[in-house]
């Protein structure tokens, strides 16, 4: 191995392997933080990659920042990065004690806590949904009485990630029980939940993200992300198109937001994935912002649509080199996720897409036999394809038609502890 060493803050997950194969396939000792948990849980193919690792609690950030430091200072590690969205603020930390390019540490908190983040955001002028911070259940009551919130109403975890404890509420009875989900979900390293729920003005619109890329304080946008999402109460991503072509006019005042947002939680350098409403009127509104790339395939997508390696810029960004971020490819490129349309268990599934041309990416993860549920959070996707072209309209209509061919067999239980076996179609979900 030759140059700097790679330090990854936990290296699981399909972003992270490929951040972590991205830095080995360049010459780099690629290295992890993590729990003795989580890397008892990584594959063979990770573990092989990793020239070393240091254990530590990561739920306790300032022990884990310290041990952090010092494993890096010892072997030389020159870049600190995380595609983990609860591990952000302490990659800011580490960064800034080593003196590696990274996010301003006294602000990266608001890219992670909710309620900061939205303080923040309206401080600096951002466009965002009026926000109401309850405690307990009695605060709960009179945030749901203030005539700027009414319903409905979205009401979420301060710490989450992923839609868990999501909810879009109605009424009041509701509500009540979409606080205490909120309230029950722990975040990957904690052992208890916060008792805090944010509680947001429903914001109207079609759902964006936009990808973008900051050095030594620079925005580039990368693309902005159609995103299908499931109604009802809880909205669950089943898929992400990408480049969309918003009008000029729109497209600079999303642009314009985002820079506001990315700034005022103190991204300096690296990814950021921003979540906008956009309303029928063409405004604006910013839902949450996050210091890191897109999960979701969205990586995959920015690769195979534009001709963009985002593994390596990051890399680059993170060693303090020139990123190259300009598009070599003008195509086109959507994920859908297949979802059960009923919890049980998953008895069959037939139908899935084979990899081939126009479809790079096929991925399938639950387990016959196992537990799948009605999309509740993104977790509860079970598998993906990535369909790619060059006309958005046929590789839109290739997906839809390849994910209707998808058959998933569920088990439901019967009374009397009999069961049997119910054929249904992801479309009646995902579409």
């Amino acid at each position: 191995m030759t140059g700097p060493a790679v330090l990854l803050l936990d290296a699981a997950g399909p972003e992270s392997g490929a951040l972590a194969k991205a830095a080995a396939a360049r010459g780099y000792a690629v290295h992890a933080a993590t729990t003795p948990g989580g890397y008892a849980a990584y594959g063979r193919e990770l573990k092989g990659l990793l020239a070393g690792q240091v254990l530590t609690d990561l739920g306790q950030p300032e022990r884990a920042g310290e041990e952090i430091t010092a494993y890096a200072r010892r072997r030389g590690v020159g870049a600190v990065l995380t595609v983990n969205e609860y591990l952000t603020e302490l990659a800011a930390l580490v960064c800034a004690e080593l003196g590696l390019p990274g996010n301003d540490p006294a602000r990266s908190r608001a890219a992670r806590d909710k309620a900061a983040m939205a303080r923040a955001l309206a401080g600096a002028g951002v466009r965002t949904p009026y926000t109401r911070l309850a405690y307990d259940d009695v605060q709960l009551e009179a945030v749901l009485s203030d005539s700027q919130v009414g319903f409905p109403c979205v009401i979420k975890p301060v710490g989450g990630a992923g839609s868990a404890g999501v909810t879009v509420a109605t009424g009041q009875a509701e509500a009540a029980a979409a606080a205490d989900a909120a309230r029950a979900v722990t975040g990957m390293y904690a052992s208890v939940g916060d008792p805090r729920v944010l509680v947001q003005a429903y914001a109207a619109g079609t759902e964006y993200s936009v990808e973008s890329i900051t050095q030594d304080g620079a925005t580039t946008h990368l693309a902005v992300t159609e995103k299908r999402v499931t109604g009802g109460a809880h909205r669950v991503e089943t898929g992400h198109s990408l480049p969309t072509r918003l009008p000029p006019a729109i497209e600079a005042a999303v642009y314009q937001e985002v820079d506001v947002a990315i700034r005022a939680v103190g991204i300096r350098h690296g990814a950021s994935h921003t979540e906008v409403i956009v309303d029928a009127d063409g405004r604006c509104t910013v839902i949450e912002i996050a210091a890191r790339l897109a999960a979701g395939q969205i990586g995959l997508l920015l690769q195979y649509a534009l001709g963009l390696d985002v593994w390596a810029a990051l890399l680059n960004i993170a060693l303090g080199r020139p990123a190259a971020l300009t598009p070599t490819a003008d195509g086109y490129a959507t994920v859908r996720f297949m979802t059960s349309p009923r919890a049980g268990r998953l008895a069959s599934v037939c139908g899935l897409p084979k990899q081939g041309p126009g479809v790079p990416f096929v991925r399938w993860r639950a387990a016959i036999g196992g537990p799948v549920h009605e999309p509740g959070v993104n977790a509860h996707r079970l598998g993906s394809f990535v369909v790619t072209g060059t006309d958005a309209a046929e590789v839109e209509e290739r997906a839809d038609t390849l994910l209707r061919q998808v058959r998933i067999h569920v088990e439901l239980p019967c009374e009397g502890g009999a069961s049997q076996v119910r054929p249904a179609s992801t479309s009646a979900i995902a579409l």
